[in-house]
C-alpha cells in the first residue's frame, strides 16, 4: 500500500504541475487536498509517509476517529469537504483546520456559536451549488452574492474562499470559470475545484485547491 500511493502522489504532483505550467500558473500555487474518505488509517499514514500533510474527509465522525492519533505524530491540516449538517458544527469547529462547505445561514450560525464555544476559528470556504442540482449542498447560484457579504461581515478573515463540484454530466468549465470569477469579485483568494477526474481543467480556470482522492487512494 505504502509504495502505490507514494507512486501514486507523484504522479499526481506531476499531472498538478504539467497542468499549472501549461495554464501559465507556478505549481507551488497549487494545493493538493488528498480526499481520504472511506480509507483506513494506514492509507492515510502511507500518504504521509510520502510527504502529503493535506487531507479531505466527507464525513465528521469518520474524521473525527480518524485523525487525532495521526495529529499526534504528524503536521497535517484536515478539511471537511462533505456536506456539514448543524448538529456536526461544533465536532467540526474542534477538529477541522478548514470547513470547505460552508453553504446556508443556519449553518453559519452553528459554526459561529461553535467558535465561541470551542475557541478556535478554522478557515472557512464558502460551497456553491453552481448546477442547481437538487441532491447536492452548497448555496444556490442566485443567492451566492449576497451569502459571501454575510459571511464576510461575519467571519472576516476566516473566509478566504468558494468550492464547488459541478453536474458529472456536464463540461465543468462553466461552472469551475463562474467559481473562480465569483471569488475574484470579492476578493477571496482561494478556489477549491477539481477532483480526480478534471483537476487539471479547473487548474487551468483558476483552481488554487485540486481535491483528489481515487487517483491517490484507489477506487472506493
Amino acid at each position: 500500500m505504502t509504495d502505490s500511493i507514494a507512486e501514486n502522489l507523484r504522479r499526481v504532483q506531476d499531472r498538478i504541475a504539467s497542468a499549472a505550467i501549461a495554464a501559465g500558473r507556478k505549481p507551488e500555487d497549487i494545493t493538493l487536498v488528498a480526499v481520504s474518505k472511506t480509507k483506513p488509517v494506514e492509507a492515510v499514514a502511507a500518504a504521509l509517509a510520502a510527504g502529503q500533510t493535506v487531507f479531505g474527509e466527507n464525513r465528521v465522525q469518520e474524521a473525527a476517529a480518524k485523525f487525532p492519533p495521526l495529529r499526534a505524530k504528524h503536521p497535517l491540516s484536515l478539511h471537511i469537504i462533505g456536506g456539514l449538517q448543524t448538529n456536526k458544527a461544533r465536532d467540526a469547529v474542534r477538529i477541522a483546520d478548514v470547513i470547505e462547505t460552508l453553504d446556508r445561514p443556519k449553518l453559519a450560525d452553528a459554526i459561529e456559536a461553535a467558535i465561541a464555544k470551542e475557541g478556535r476559528t478554522p478557515t472557512l470556504l464558502i460551497e456553491v451549488n453552481t448546477g442547481s442540482e437538487p441532491q447536492k449542498s452548497g448555496i444556490a447560484r442566485d443567492d451566492a452574492d449576497s451569502f459571501i457579504d454575510e459571511c464576510k461581515a461575519r467571519f472576516g478573515a476566516a473566509l478566504v474562499g468558494l468550492m464547488c463540484v459541478p453536474p458529472q454530466d456536464e463540461d465543468p468549465r462553466p461552472h469551475f470559470t463562474w467559481l473562480a470569477d465569483r471569488a475574484a469579485r470579492h476578493g477571496l483568494k482561494t478556489v477549491s475545484m477539481g477532483m480526480s477526474s478534471d483537476f487539471e481543467i479547473a487548474i487551468a480556470c483558476g483552481a488554487t485547491w485540486v481535491r483528489v482522492g481515487s487517483a491517490i487512494f484507489g477506487a472506493r
